[in-house]
């Protein structure tokens, strides 16, 4: 159908709901869908009749009662968008409208979708239910074909949305009461277009495209909703330059997989984000029975060693955290350039990518990250949901799959992100859907979950989150501090994983306020003027450039929101800096683009020797000397004289939850210097290592020579690469292993085993 005309069907439509009166413009009158174009499509967005209730058992707005409201629809009743800007909680909203199916269309069915709705979604056509929906997140169809009349039909939809109960998984959206903290304004009911879609009898359910630049082609399965007998699947990519290749095959129920020659491939990268187009239709003879419209990129993600590579090229990712909220449109943007915008505002910056964080962004926006060569983490808004219930179990890992089969066909995701700062009671979950996720889509790497907790055994990438504001002790964690540590295993009861030989980046630093209003936050003390603030964000960016075996950062983030405003801009969009030296910072050459790392030493089975024990190591181990009080200059080195330390066993501290339980000796003052001897006869070892829980700063010394340093505090037990170190510190005989341990605020622990080991002969 010609545009003007199905913007005109529209408009009189809205018209007609609000009353009569001039029409207002289109909101959001784009395709919702770029990859899943048909031609018969009407966009239902615009003026709606709504009401509200927290009666979950009033079905009274199914009947020919008056709504008392309208509400402009894709925008939820929370925005100023919507025209009612209702921020209170309510769990139940109701939403009518009359349409008419465009006269002219010539599909036998009708699909009504539905781009996003949260939380459980019904609906009515003329008073008859064609489907049920739980999410919040991804677009959903139901056929309404059966259900139509001759003429005006009338749509009812009704959601309920209760996302205090735990059995939601919200993102940011505050749970009770106001927007606080890091929980901002919630978004109730619709929020992305509603549309119907003209389809053939059979017709293209969902495809997945898998492109293989080094076979020149494109591997595409095909799934049929319909009768198939007699089809045919025809495929063609095109350039504007022509056709560049076709194939087609006979059609069967769900198993079609046809391979599309794409000859000497142009492949889609950041410096050249190219797009093929594709046709995608079903024949019965010469007759089109469903056609379709998308486009796809020639490109190949890898992991090599520690390192991501695309196209077999080391890109760093420059990634700024995108939370996409809007103040007048809250988890909508007003329009299809604003989502442009955010991206071109992005890369005025330096960034070449964003974390889309904490909620499923919108089709048109990844097809703006498409066609501007924008890398992207898709990610799952895991906030809000009880995860020592199982009950949130299935909604999760189904609407999850949604994302996944919604999403996957679009160049600029670069990986897969479900869970964000989850507990530990959310491990099993964690697992089921990485695995699941890894089967959907294995092109791309998946991340267990963003920052804290990680279970997996077999992780392929990892991350941290730190929001140290003093570059010089960030540099001393992250670029000096930090290396791989290798494949080999510690024994089991360390309870550690070493897994930094894969991908590693920090998925969250910086978050710098600037600009903060009353009652406003941002991380840390605000810079004294703008050049502190330039000075910061460069020392914490330089120390993850300058680290070879870090393949990416995101940096906190791209816009303030609401009362978080620790943005590059402001919650408007309005600059808040100059972008020059924030470009300057971010795009200088990092090591890892100059020696990635991909090939990782390996190391095999080894036989260790504990020559300083842990907690782990049994109650006899562990036994240090200590002081709480300054010692003098030199007594970290070995003739130094501590008999009148104290004497204690490790682990030493006081701290809340767990890890109470543990200690042995307490340690509440600001600082604790700690000796123990050892002797070690054989000094022959093929790798070094500590295993160390540490709250907060800590510097280890060897017979006087530093051998590792970190700021801040760790999560738990992490075990750490020291062997070259070691090389230069051991000796034969006896030995001082000296530690010194600052606890700046909150909980204070510290324990470690220091430990060599022998490879051994296979």
């Amino acid at each position: 159908m010609h545009n003007a005309l199905r913007i005109a069907l529209v408009l009189a439509t809205t018209a007609g709901v609000s009353g009569g009166g001039a029409a207002e413009p289109l909101p959001r009158p784009e395709h919702p869908l770029p990859q899943n174009v048909r031609a018969e499509w009407l966009n239902l967005n615009g003026v709606w009749e709504f009401a509200e209730t927290d009666d979950d058992g009033d079905v009274s707005f199914l009947g020919d009662v008056p709504y008392p409201d309208r509400i402009v629809v894709p925008f939820c009743r929370e925005s100023r968008l919507s025209g009612l800007e209702r921020t209170e909680l309510v769990k139940n909203v109701w939403y009518r409208r009359s349409f008419t199916v465009p006269a002219d269309w010539k599909s036998p069915r009708v699909r009504l979708h539905i781009g996003a709705c949260d939380w459980r979604t019904r609906a009515w056509v003329n008073g008859q239910p064609v489907g049920e929906h739980v999410g919040g997140n991804v677009a959903f169809a139901f056929d309404i074909t059966d259900a139509l009349h001759p003429g005006e039909n009338r749509l009812v939809i009704h959601a309920f949305d209760d996302g205090a109960s735990g059995l939601q998984a919200l993102g940011k959206q505050t749970r009770k009461g106001p927007s606080t903290g890091i929980f901002y304004t919630r978004t109730t009911g619709i929020w992305q277009t509603v549309w119907l879609e003209g389809v053939g009898a059979s017709f293209i359910r969902a495809f997945q495209i898998d492109p293989d630049p080094k076979r020149e082609c494109a591997v595409v399965k095909v799934e049929v909703d319909g009768p198939v007998d007699g089809l045919s699947i025809v495929l063609r990519a095109h350039t504007d330059a022509g056709v560049i290749g076709e194939t087609q095959s006979t059609a069967e129920w769900r198993n079609n997989t046809l391979v599309l020659p794409v000859p000497n491939p142009r492949l889609w990268s950041v410096e050249d984000p190219f797009l093929y187009d594709l046709d995608l239709e079903l024949h019965r003879g010469d007759a089109v029975v469903d056609s379709m419209r998308s486009y796809f990129g020639m490109r190949r993600i890898t992991i090599e060693g520690a390192a991501i590579l695309l196209n077999d090229k080391s890109v760093f990712q420059r990634l700024v955290l995108d939370q996409g909220f809007y103040p007048d449109g809250v988890w909508t943007a007003p329009t299809d350039a604003d989502l442009r915008r955010d991206i071109e505002l992005s890369q005025s910056c330096g960034f070449n990518g964003a974390r889309l964080h904490q909620k499923v962004f919108e089709p048109r926006f990844l097809h703006w990250a498409d066609r501007l060569g924008y890398l992207v983490w898709g990610e799952f808004p895991s906030f809000g949901a009880d995860y020592g219930n199982p009950a949130v179990n299935v909604p999760i890992m189904n609407e999850w799959v949604a994302i996944v089969q919604r999403d996957r066909n679009h160049p600029s995701i670069i990986g897969w992100c479900p869970f964000n700062e989850t507990p530990p009671e959310a491990g099993a979950l964690q697992a089921a859907v990485v695995r699941m996720t890894r089967a959907l889509d294995p092109s791309r790497p998946v991340i267990e979950t963003s920052g804290w907790t990680h279970h997996l055994a077999d992780p392929e990438v990892l991350d941290a989150h730190d929001y140290n504001q003093d570059p010089p002790s960030f540099r001393a964690r992250w670029t000096d501090g930090y290396s791989p540590l290798g494949a080999f295993a510690l024994p089991a009861r360390y309870g550690v994983r070493q897994n930094s030989s894969v991908p590693f980046f920090i998925s969250e630093y910086g978050g710098i306020g600037w600009a903060v209003g009353e009652g406003g936050w941002g991380y840390g003390k605000t810079p004294e003027d703008l050049q502190e603030f330039y000075d910061r964000f460069k020392g914490l960016s330089d120390a993850l450039l300058d680290n070879r075996f870090i393949f990416g950062l995101c940096y906190t983030q791209l816009t303030d929101i609401e009362q978080e405003q620790n943005g590059l801009y402001a919650y408007d969009r309005t600059p808040k800096f100059d972008v020059a030296p924030l470009r300057a910072a971010m795009t200088r050459r990092a090591a890892y683009e100059d020696k990635p790392p991909v090939q990782v030493a390996k190391r095999g089975a080894m036989d260790w020797r504990v020559l300083v024990g842990s907690l782990h190591d049994g109650p006899n181990t562990g036994t240090w000397r200590y002081k709480e009080t300054a010692p003098p200059e030199g007594w970290e080195q070995p003739g130094y004289n501590d008999g009148d330390w104290a004497q204690g066993h490790a682990p030493f501290g006081f701290k809340g939850g767990e890890w109470n339980d543990k200690i042995r000796t307490r340690w509440r003052t600001s600082d604790i210097w700690l000796r123990q001897e050892f002797t070690c006869d054989e000094t022959a070892f093929d790798a070094a290592v500590i295993v160390l829980h540490h709250d907060d700063d800590t510097v280890v010394h060897l017979n006087g020579k530093r051998i590792w340093q970190r700021p801040r505090w760790n999560d738990g037990y992490e075990a750490f690469d020291v062997t070259e170190a070691v090389r230069d510190a051991l000796l034969p005989g006896k030995n001082t292993l000296t530690v010194h341990v600052h606890q700046d605020k909150g909980g204070q622990y510290f324990d470690m085993a220091f430990l060599i080991g022998k490879a051994v002969a296979r």
